[in-house]
């Protein structure tokens, strides 16, 4: 059978080809930075729950631990407010826009 990483792989390959995921680019390291796409709610939804369950553990995470405040406005829409170190952590977890480069053509 496959082992954790090759199935990873084959799981990673199907939801580029499928659109669910997308290539956004090269982070400083070399590794790729990569999206996943609102059309995955409908053409993988154990991805898109995955993916909403990983974004709600880190956010409670910041806020947990001081790193995050949260303001309501008159419709209760939330804004979301980093403290440095907390834009460092969201950053390194991959909740907010990491600096990258376009990927070369080749």
């Amino acid at each position: 059978m496959f082992d954790e990483n090759e199935e990873d792989a084959m799981k990673l390959e199907h939801y580029l080809e499928i659109g669910a995921v997308t290539i956004e680019g090269v982070n400083d390291d070399g590794e790729m930075i990569f999206a996943i796409q609102d059309i995955a709610k409908e053409i993988a939804p154990e991805l898109w729950q995955a993916h909403t369950e990983y974004v709600d553990a880190g956010l409670l995470h910041l806020y947990e631990n001081g790193l995050m405040e949260v303001e309501y406005d008159e419709n209760l829409e939330a804004t979301l407010h980093l403290s440095k170190e907390g834009y460092k952590v969201a950053k390194e977890l991959g909740l907010v826009e990491m600096d990258i480069r376009e990927i070369p053509d080749n």
